[in-house]
């Protein structure tokens, strides 16, 4: 059952900035002047809920150590506990079906979804899928556009992990053994496999665009990984590929965003102060205005202080530093019913303390998260 409270005296973050007021929830929504039990919320912000794009940190839920993965349901749950305390209402899981095998394999990717729908419909946050999908499964195509149709997934992104320039001079990748441990193969049927892969990298341009123009009909959300040039970009852009996830450089980011495509940046990145690959800074493009959201990428946890961080250093006023992680997200995955505080749109809350720590978060209306001093406001 959804809350019908009234929640007062604290500062909610509006579009010109935080505001001392009110803020009404009843029958899942936000709404005015509300007639309800008031909640004393002093001392307290209240900001939009976190939509996070793309984030895969629930395979350590999945499997805390290689091989200890015994139910899946259940350490979704646990990620969904996580996702909740980190202030995300909004989750988009992020998993690979790659050659890559392990976690990343088509097959765990089929149990991730199936898992993922059936818990989805009893959590308070609203997980998602996201597949990431490696372009060198030259066989996969069909069985990934079914995948897609039959979990409902709308959000597809466009990977590729080969290391093509060893494997053009029939060189061993580096660390192979590791991958091969990973995918449960001997190095030697890693090897081969990867180079049956690159041995038929002419047929995938061909099979990409009918995938992405038959998925883009069908209105799934289409974005290309780790881009590395202008060029890389117009060829996405030229499939109908309009989301850049964490590009490489400026002047993919900056062909992106001429173009007015998304750009997506990494958390983890902004609180590093760089990419842990050596890649462009986000904070460097967070700077130049290239960065249209913030994903968590492989930490929960750094969204919010990612935003707090951008805000308190003076790189970006609050609204605008805290848009990237709400509104900006929300608007790129086409969901006009989140993102921001405003009469009408879905109640989806974040509560901050004075030490910036999640206190609470509303999700759909429901408590998702509880912790501390603010539960005893809450319950009178």
């Amino acid at each position: 059952m959804s809350l019908s409270l009234r929640l007062e005296g604290a500062e909610v973050l509006r579009p010109g900035g935080l505001i001392r007021g009110s803020v009404g929830i009843d029958g899942g929504l936000l709404c005015d002047d509300l007639d309800a039990r008031g909640v004393d919320l002093s001392g307290y912000r209240i900001l939009p809920g976190i939509v996070d794009l793309h984030g895969d940190a629930f395979e350590r839920h999945l499997a805390p150590r290689r091989g200890a993965m015994k139910d899946m349901e259940g350490g979704l749950r646990a990620a969904h506990a996580e996702l909740a305390a980190s202030g995300i209402t909004t989750a988009v899981l992020a998993q690979f079906w790659s050659w890559e095998g392990g976690m990343r394999s088509p097959d765990f990717a089929q149990q991730m979804f199936g898992a993922l729908g059936r818990v989805a419909d009893a959590a308070v946050i609203d997980m998602r899928a996201q597949l990431r999908f490696e372009i060198n499964m030259v066989d996969d195509y069909a069985a990934v556009e079914e995948a897609v149709a039959r979990h409902g997934i709308g959000y597809v992104v466009f990977n590729d992990h080969l290391p093509h320039e060893r494997l053009s001079k029939g060189q061993k990748p580096k660390r192979l053994t590791g991958m091969a441990l990973k995918a449960a193969r001997s190095p030697e049927a890693h090897w081969a496999m990867m180079q049956a892969l690159e041995d038929r990298r002419g047929e995938v341009p061909a099979l990409l665009d009918g995938l992405a123009a038959r998925l883009g009909a069908a209105g799934v959300r289409l974005g290309s990984h780790d881009d590395h040039t202008a060029d890389d970009r117009a060829a996405w852009r030229a499939r109908g590929v309009r989301i850049a996830e964490f590009p490489e450089t400026q002047d993919a980011a900056e062909a992106a965003q001429a173009a007015g495509e998304g750009v997506i940046l990494g958390a983890p990145n902004v609180m590093r102060g760089g990419s842990h690959k050596g890649n462009a800074s986000a904070l460097d493009l967070i700077t130049m205005g290239l960065a249209d959201a913030i994903a968590s990428d492989y930490h929960y946890p750094s969204l919010f202080r990612a935003a707090l961080f951008l805000a308190a250093s003076g790189l970006m006023e609050m609204p605008a530093a805290w848009g990237l992680v709400s509104s900006g997200p929300a608007r790129l995955l086409g969901l006009s019913d989140r993102g921001t505080i405003a009469a009408g749109k879905r109640a989806d809350l974040v509560i901050l303390d004075a030490a910036d720590q999640v206190a609470a978060v509303i999700a759909g209306g429901r408590v998702a998260h509880m912790s501390g001093d603010v539960a005893a406001r809450f319950l009178g």
